[in-house]
């Protein structure tokens, strides 16, 4: 782990250095910023220890508890103060994110460091591999102790189709949320545009639940993480359906996306499930309360093959829209 610590930092610091003297302007130097990153999460992966957002995810529970805690409070309020809560942990992170990118070569390297943060490619994949392992090797139990680590619902009682299908509906739903959002408002807006994204993800998926807790008081975390993933999902539905079963994953895509729950993960997963060939979705198991949930997909069941089928599609996906990046930020910097 430490020569691959050192390897990554000088692989980083090679290429700001090449970006300064080669004097590239901002449309291609984000691109090999990005580039840089995306190494960075391969190489390293997820941080074990001392990871920012586990500090933020405390801040935002201390947050809560000061404007929300125990009281009942009514419906405007409680939306009210979830709005106040979310401008509370964002906004000051935000300016940081653009102070710290603004700093010359140092804050380009910081730039990398804080989307390598923000991306979750190399844990996404790992998390997937080690539920598949499981599985290969008749350790259901331990399968769906992993697979509960990636889903919200209940994984007691799962068959190992069941364990298969929310595996890869994770690994779908995630390419947006762990990869490609953080790579597009990144690309978009550079350090602060990350730093806006990431945070405010993490407080939807802290806050924006539809129960009796959340439902108001997460109203704004939710409904600003469905603006910021709008464009992003759309994107990763098209990477989807061009490296997989295009005119399926299209006509699922149209067909299914606006059945599922929220305007962003149906649009993702109908359109990875139909590029798949595979049938996704159903009933599930939220919290003791069985969830029918609409079909996502078209083709055959999943079986524990499809997971690791699933990590790599996204990882074409993934190829695809660096390809298109460089190749955009090339031509820019060449006839523009």
């Amino acid at each position: 782990m430490v020569l691959q610590v050192m390897v990554a930092h000088c692989a980083m610091f090679i290429v700001i250095g090449e970006v300064a003297q080669i004097g590239y302007t901002n449309r291609m130097l984000i691109v090999l910023l990005i580039l840089a990153a995306v190494f960075l999460d391969y190489l390293l992966g997820e941080p074990e220890r001392l990871h920012p957002l586990a500090g933020f995810g405390r801040l935002a529970v201390w947050v809560e508890g000061r404007l929300y805690g125990t009281r009942r409070l009514s419906a405007p309020v409680l939306r009210l103060a979830g709005a106040i809560a979310w401008l509370i942990l964002i906004i000051p992170f935000v300016f940081a994110g653009w102070w710290l990118g603004s700093q010359g070569m140092v804050g380009q390297a910081l730039a990398v460091v804080l989307l390598y943060l923000a991306l979750g490619a190399n844990s996404l994949f790992q998390h997937a591999r080690t539920v598949a392992h499981g599985l290969q090797q008749q350790h259901l139990s331990y399968a769906r102790e992993r697979v509960g680590m990636m889903v919200s619902r209940d994984t007691a009682q799962m068959n190992q189709t069941e364990v298969v299908r929310a595996t890869i509906e994770s690994v779908l739903e995630n390419g947006c949320d762990a990869i490609f959002g953080a790579l597009f408002w990144f690309l978009l807006l550079g350090a602060p545009g990350v730093v806006l994204y990431r945070l405010a993800n993490t407080l939807d998926a802290m806050w924006g639940y539809r129960n009796e807790r959340y439902a108001d008081f997460g109203w704004a975390a939710a409904r600003s993480d469905d603006l910021l993933n709008w464009i992003p999902a759309r994107l990763t539905a098209l990477g989807y359906i061009v490296v997989g079963k295009t005119a399926q994953g299209w006509r699922c895509w149209q067909q299914q996306g606006r059945r599922w729950y929220g305007v962003n993960p149906g649009v993702v997963m109908a359109s990875g499930a139909g590029a798949l060939n595979l049938v996704l979705g159903g009933p599930a198991r939220y919290h003791g309360m069985l969830k029918e949930r609409p079909i996502l997909g078209a083709g055959k069941a999943p079986d524990v093959n499809d997971i690791e089928r699933s990590v790599l599609f996204v990882q074409h996906s993934l190829w695809l829209w660096l390809g298109v990046m460089f190749i955009g930020g090339w031509c820019a910097e060449t006839w523009w």
